[in-house]
C-alpha cells in the first residue's frame, strides 16, 4: 500500500511538474510572440494592417474659374461626388446591388459584370459626378466595398452664349476645347494627397494625415464683355433664324489693345449637356473657318493704290460701261457707275474700278498691300484650331488672279483675322496681336501703313453708310460708322454657284475716334436676300447701338441742334 501510495505521489508530481513546465513553455512562447510583434517585426506588421485598412487618396483640386472682363463667372467648379466600388470586396451576389442600380439608374447584370471582370482590381468607378440626393442615397444603402469620391463637375453659367470661346472640360475636368483648352496649364490645379483609414465597409474615415497640399488653379480673365457677348448672340442668332441661314459669325475688337469683346457662332452648343452633339458643333468658326472675304477687303485694295503713288484721292476711274474683260472672263458691277473717283469706288463697290486698281499695282505691290493687314498670318491670339489663312503666291498670278483679289476673291480669312485687318485702318496703321485675354496695356504692334493713308480710306469708307452706299442699315444714330460690305457667290466643285452667297460687313465706330472693329458673317441666307447690306449689316447696326451706351462712349455725329444745346 505504501508503495502504491509513493507511486501514485511520484506520478502526481510529474504530471505537475508537467502541467507546470507547459504552462511555462506558452508563457515564453506567448512572450517570444508579443516581443516579435512588438519589437522585431513592428515594421512589417504594421504595414500589412496599413495593406488592408490605410490608403493614400489622392485630393482632387479645384480647377481656376473664368471670368469675363468685369468679373462675371464664364466657367466654375462645383464639388460633386462620384460612386465607385472596390471589386475585391464587393460580394456579386449581394442584394443590395439591386437597389443600388435603381438609385444610379443602372442595370444590375452590368454592375455584377464590373465586380466579377475586375477581380485584380481595387477600384473601379460606377457613376461619375452624381447629384448630393443621389449620393446620400447611396451612403444610406451601407454596402461593403462601395463608397464615394469627392471630384469637380464643371458648370458653365452662361450656356450656349459664350460656348464656343470658352469651351469645356472632359469628365475628369482637362481642357478640351476653347480657352479651357488653351489656358489648361494655368487653369489645372495640383491635386493632394492624403493618407486615410478604410473602415470595414469601404468608406473613409474622417481626418487623415495630409501627405501634400492641394493646389487650386489660378483663375483667368478673359477680354470679353459679358454685355456684348449678349448683345452680338441674340442679334446674330436672330438674323441667322430669319434668313434660315446655314450659319453665322460675329467678332468685336477693341481697337486699342486688339481684345476680342465678343466672338458669338451660331449655331451653338450648350457646353453643360453635350449629348448628341458632334465634333464639328464644337469648332470656333470665327477663328477656325476660311471664306472668301468678298469686297470687304475693297479699302485694302485702295489703300495699296495710294501707298504706290499711282493713285490719289482726285483720281478718277472709268468704269464704263459696268464690265471688265480680264483674260476672257468678264468683271461686273451692279451697273454702270461711270467715271468715279476712289471715294465712290468703295461707297458703291465697284468691282471694274477695284480690278484697274489691282492691274495697275505690281504683284509684288499688290501682295504687300494685302498681307500688311494680317491676312494669312497669325493673329496672335493662340487658339486651338486657328486657321492662318490663304494669301497666294503672286509669283504665280496670272493678270485675271490680280483683278479678281481685288474684291476678295481668290484670298481666304477667318472672321477675326478680318477684324484685325480692319482695326489697322482705325488706329492709323498700325497692326497689333489679338487677345482672348484682359489687358491693361496696349501691346506693342508694328506699323504697316501710314497714319494719313488709314485716315483717308476710313473716310472714304463712311460713304458706305451713308444716302447712295451699300450698308445704309449699318448705320448707328448719333454715329459716324465707316465700313464695307461683302456679297460673294460660294466656291462650288468646278467653279462659284450662282443661288449660295456668303453675306458679310465689317465696320469701325466711332469713325471720327474708332473704339470698336466688328465684323458679321452670315453663310447661306435664303429667302432670296443676301446682300450683305440687307443681311450682315443690321447686325452690326443693333449689336453697335448698345456698344456704345454701355462703354458710355461720346457721340460724334449728333445732329446740330442737339449739338448745340450739349454745348450750352
Amino acid at each position: 500500500m505504501k508503495r502504491q501510495r509513493k507511486t501514485v505521489n511520484q506520478i502526481g508530481v510529474w504530471r505537475l511538474n508537467l502541467v507546470r513546465l507547459i504552462f511555462m513553455v506558452l508563457v515564453s512562447g506567448l512572450g517570444w510572440r508579443l516581443t516579435d510583434i512588438q519589437i522585431l517585426n513592428t515594421d512589417f506588421l504594421r504595414n500589412q494592417g496599413d495593406a488592408r485598412h490605410v490608403r493614400k487618396v489622392p485630393v482632387a483640386a479645384h480647377r481656376g474659374m473664368i471670368l469675363d472682363r468685369h468679373g462675371e463667372p464664364l466657367a466654375i467648379s462645383t464639388p460633386v461626388h462620384s460612386v465607385w466600388l472596390n471589386p475585391q470586396e464587393v460580394d456579386p451576389n449581394n442584394q443590395d446591388l439591386k437597389q443600388l442600380a435603381q438609385v444610379l439608374n443602372l442595370k444590375t447584370n452590368s454592375i455584377k459584370k464590373k465586380i466579377t471582370s475586375n477581380q485584380k482590381r481595387e477600384f473601379i468607378y460606377l457613376k461619375r459626378r452624381v447629384t448630393p440626393e443621389l449620393a446620400a442615397k447611396v451612403k444610406q444603402l451601407e454596402i461593403s466595398g462601395v463608397a464615394l469620391q469627392r471630384e469637380y463637375k464643371r458648370y458653365y453659367p452662361t450656356g450656349e452664349v459664350t460656348s464656343h470661346v470658352v469651351g469645356f472640360t472632359s469628365i475628369d475636368d482637362a481642357g478640351q476645347e476653347g480657352l479651357e483648352l488653351a489656358h489648361d496649364d494655368v487653369l489645372t490645379g495640383v491635386p493632394g494627397l492624403k493618407r486615410m483609414i478604410r473602415d470595414s465597409r469601404g468608406n473613409y474615415v474622417g481626418g487623415g494625415e495630409q501627405l501634400r497640399a492641394t493646389k487650386a488653379g489660378q483663375n483667368i480673365s478673359l477680354s470679353i464683355d459679358l454685355r456684348l457677348q449678349y448683345l452680338t448672340y441674340q442679334a446674330l442668332k436672330s438674323t441667322v433664324n430669319k434668313f434660315h441661314a446655314r450659319s453665322g459669325s460675329a467678332v468685336v475688337l477693341d481697337i486699342k489693345t486688339g481684345e476680342v469683346l465678343a466672338m458669338v457662332n451660331q449655331p451653338s452648343f450648350n457646353p453643360n449637356n453635350r449629348r448628341g452633339l458632334k465634333t464639328s458643333d464644337f469648332r470656333n468658326r470665327a477663328v477656325t473657318d476660311l471664306f472668301e472675304p468678298g469686297s470687304t477687303v475693297k479699302p485694302f485694295t485702295v489703300a495699296g493704290g495710294l501707298k504706290s503713288g499711282k493713285f490719289n484721292l482726285a483720281s478718277e476711274i472709268d468704269t464704263r460701261p459696268g464690265l471688265f474683260k480680264v483674260s476672257g472672263h468678264t468683271i461686273k458691277d451692279f451697273r454702270d457707275y461711270g467715271k468715279i473717283d476712289l471715294a465712290t469706288l468703295i461707297q458703291k463697290s465697284s468691282n471694274v474700278g477695284a480690278s484697274k486698281i489691282a492691274l495697275a499695282l505690281e504683284p509684288q505691290e499688290l501682295w504687300h498691300s494685302f498681307s500688311a493687314f494680317g491676312l494669312a498670318e497669325a493673329t496672335g491670339a493662340y487658339f486651338p484650331g486657328e486657321a492662318m489663312g490663304k494669301m497666294p503666291d503672286p509669283q504665280s498670278w496670272r493678270k485675271l488672279d490680280r483683278a479678281t483679289l481685288a474684291y476678295g476673291y481668290g484670298v481666304a480669312t477667318t472672321a477675326l483675322q478680318l477684324a484685325r485687318a480692319y482695326s489697322v485702318l482705325a488706329n492709323g496703321g498700325i497692326l497689333r496681336p489679338v487677345s482672348f485675354l484682359k489687358t491693361d496695356q496696349v501691346p506693342m504692334g508694328r506699323r504697316v501703313y501710314s497714319t494719313d493713308t488709314m485716315k483717308q480710306v476710313l473716310t472714304m469708307m463712311e460713304k458706305v453708310v451713308q444716302l447712295g452706299g451699300t450698308a445704309q442699315k449699318a448705320a448707328v444714330a448719333n454715329y459716324t460708322v465707316a465700313g464695307k460690305t461683302g456679297t460673294i457667290r460660294k466656291a462650288i466643285s468646278g467653279g462659284y454657284a450662282d443661288d449660295r452667297h456668303s453675306s458679310s460687313f465689317a465696320g469701325v465706330i466711332p469713325a471720327k475716334n474708332p473704339r470698336l472693329a466688328m465684323v458679321v458673317i452670315v453663310d447661306d441666307p435664303q429667302g432670296g436676300k443676301y446682300y450683305g447690306g440687307l443681311v450682315a449689316a443690321p447686325v452690326f447696326a443693333e449689336v453697335m447701338t448698345g456698344a456704345m451706351r454701355l462703354l458710355n462712349i461720346a457721340p460724334d455725329n449728333l445732329p446740330i441742334s442737339q449739338l448745340q444745346v450739349a454745348q450750352k
